[in-house]
């Protein structure tokens, strides 16, 4: 059966469902890689992507952003001239009582009677100030950073901003 869209899962209510060792069958998060670049790089500020409304990402959107964000940022700056780090982890159980659509379906199923659902995939919860991703960089490659997040936040379902804060003393704040 195909991915439902993301307006399926992005809003929530009630607490996050999320021990596995009780549900067999989770599928692992596409999600692997949580920091690229070079990180023990000196840079200077730190670009954050943050978002502005409480849900759900589910971990094929973080993986796309992440995508996004870092293919971008590689072929650019190199793999020595930034830090990504994805700064939320999929933990939400995501679950499904799949439904079926075709003649004679009403013998097959039992409708919404016991309909706990089957796990499909997990997904990260935030809220309101969350920080999602952000990139390290120096002060000459700032516009390339938010490029980047900017590119990232396309492949998110909720609004976000970007944040620029300075990591040294004695560095201005960038708007």
């Amino acid at each position: 059966m195909p991915l439902r869209p993301a307006r399926c899962y992005t809003r929530f209510s009630g607490p996050p469902y999320t021990r596995k060792e009780y549900i067999p069958g989770v599928p692992p998060p596409k999600i692997t890689k949580y920091e690229m670049g070079y990180i023990h790089g000196d840079y200077d500020y730190r670009v954050e992507l943050v978002m502005l409304e409480a849900g759900q990402i589910r971990h094929n959107a973080l993986e796309a952003a992440r995508i996004m964000a870092n293919k971008y940022l590689s072929t650019t700056l190199g793999d020595q001239g930034y830090f990504l780090k994805v700064r939320v982890v999929p933990h939400h159980v995501l679950r499904e009582n799949k439904m079926m659509a075709f003649a004679g379906a009403d013998r097959l199923q039992d409708g919404m009677r016991q309909a706990f659902g089957k796990p499909i995939g997990t997904a990260a919860r935030v809220y309101p100030k969350t920080v999602v991703m952000e990139v390290r960089v120096k002060k000459e490659h700032i516009e390339h950073a938010k490029e980047a997040l900017r590119r990232a936040a396309s492949k998110l379902p909720l609004p976000s901003r970007i944040v620029i804060k300075p990591l040294k003393p004695g560095l201005k704040p960038i708007q």
